[in-house]
């Protein structure tokens, strides 16, 4: 190949990545009023379940294990013969997120082996057409939310196994059997065709969760087209994505995967990106999204609870995943968990719900939260006699704690102020203090 051939393709390449970088960076985003105030009722939720469900679950190795045993698509598409969740009930999901104290469910509409478990027109690939079960889990979902009051993201996979036209390949689904072709617009039709059904045929959409922009960073993802349908259709609809990336124009929400914000174990660039919009932090309670048999890692009721506390410190909310299993059962070990986690919620609540990060960063002993003339100081891993709070702008009135209101001695000093820690706070997940300002 000449040289002057080699510089062409170099500067077309060039050309091409300025071109699709503009195409979401040129786009003018301005939140409707109805998007801001999505934006701030997410922010006061604060709490949420994840929902991490599909014909994986049948296998019960998690949500990656298409890919991580290099299953053929044509194998892989066997799984639905055997996908049959008679035990689903949308009355108990629902009822157990509000249990444990969570105002929404985000749940996987479609992950990366491509499958749909709503009822899609643009495939029969999906829980209606290709399964025993035959029938639409999502609309069964959305009906108990809009009832029971919980507001529902979809999860939508931007990546996909199955799809012939994810082409050329990213960084996975190498190995499913798929013919080397494909057109890459034509997928992208088909993606924002789907998100058009979403957003149409199941009331109220609180979101769309997006995942898989990492696998092909650079492809040209027409997001300015797919972001302006969503909000089109759905003004106050949120729209995030898990790309750990620092946020794109047209995305309401900035996500971080098992890490706090700017402290993500994801991408240095994520923490670096860190903006003004709502957060919020995505975990696990044991280490599976999707269902895993043999996983039983269970994080502990104090863990968790720890963890939706140090998310309200860090200004963020906690998405909270379950994995239900392959007959339509959360299973016992998350919903112990849930249910504990909602008799915490039960007395505490008022110091995480409508809260924003406290006046002092997250410190070793913990976090603060605050709401009007009050903040919060929540006392994780409280050592020796007292901690130091360091200083803030506004003077304080009282301190006390929040279930006893019994009054808590502090000195101020020119490093901050120093508050002795009540007795027996150490025995307890989260000893909260009240502190009233001027």
């Amino acid at each position: 190949m000449g040289k002057k051939k080699i510089l062409v393709i170099l500067l077309l390449v060039c050309l091409s990545t300025i071109l699709i970088a503009q195409n979401i960076d040129n786009y003018d985003y301005r939140p409707a009023p109805e998007n801001l105030r999505s934006r701030k009722w997410f922010k006061n939720a604060k709490f949420g379940m994840f929902i991490h469900w599909g014909v994986y679950s049948v296998l019960g190795d998690g949500e990656w294990v298409m890919e991580h045993q290099e299953i053929k698509k044509d194998d892989y598409e066997k799984l639905t013969k055997f996908f049959n969740p008679t035990k689903f009930n949308a009355e108990k999901w629902v009822s157990l997120a509000k249990e444990a104290g969570m105002k929404y469910i985000t749940i996987t509409t479609k992950h990366h082996d491509g499958f749909c478990v709503f009822n899609s027109d643009l495939t029969n690939y999906d829980i209606v057409d290709s399964t025993p079960y035959g029938k639409d889990i999502i609309k069964e979902l959305a009906e108990e939310c809009h009832k029971q009051g919980i507001k529902l993201f979809f999860y939508y996979s931007q990546l996909d196994w199955h799809h012939n036209d994810y082409y050329p390949r990213g960084r996975t689904g190498k190995h499913t059997g798929r013919p080397e072709e494909g057109d890459w617009n034509n997928y992208i039709d088909y993606m924002n065709g789907q998100l058009e059904e979403l957003l149409t045929n199941y009331g109220d959409v609180a979101g769309i969760w997006f995942d898989g922009y990492w696998d092909k960073k650079d492809a040209n993802w027409r997001l300015k087209e797919t972001y302006s349908l969503i909000h089109e259709l759905q003004p106050d609809a949120l729209i995030g994505s898990n790309h750990h990336e620092k946020p794109n124009p047209g995305e309401d929400i900035q996500m971080f995967e098992k890490g706090l914000p700017g402290q993500s174990p994801m991408q240095a660039e994520e923490n670096a990106g860190l903006g003004n919009l709502p957060y919020e932090t995505c975990e696990t309670i044991n280490k599976s999204w999707g269902f895993d048999l043999q996983d039983n890692n269970f994080k502990s009721k104090e863990k968790l609870v720890g963890y939706l506390v140090e998310s309200a410190g860090y200004n963020s909310n906690l998405l909270l995943n379950v994995g239900p299993m392959p007959n339509g059962e959360i299973q016992k070990e998350f919903r112990r968990r849930l249910k504990k986690i909602g008799n915490w919620i039960d007395q505490y609540g008022e110091t995480i719900y409508g809260t924003r990060g406290g006046p002092a960063k997250p410190q070793n002993w913990g976090v603060t939260t605050q709401k009007e003339d009050k903040f919060y100081i929540h006392l994780l891993d409280p050592k020796g006699k007292s901690i130091l709070l360091p200083k803030i702008d506004k003077e304080i009135n009282s301190i006390q704690t929040f279930d006893q209101n019994k009054k808590v001695s502090y000195t101020q000093t020119k490093h901050g102020i120093v508050i002795k820690i009540p007795e027996k706070a150490k025995e307890k997940i989260d000893a909260v203090l009240e502190v009233e300002t001027k």
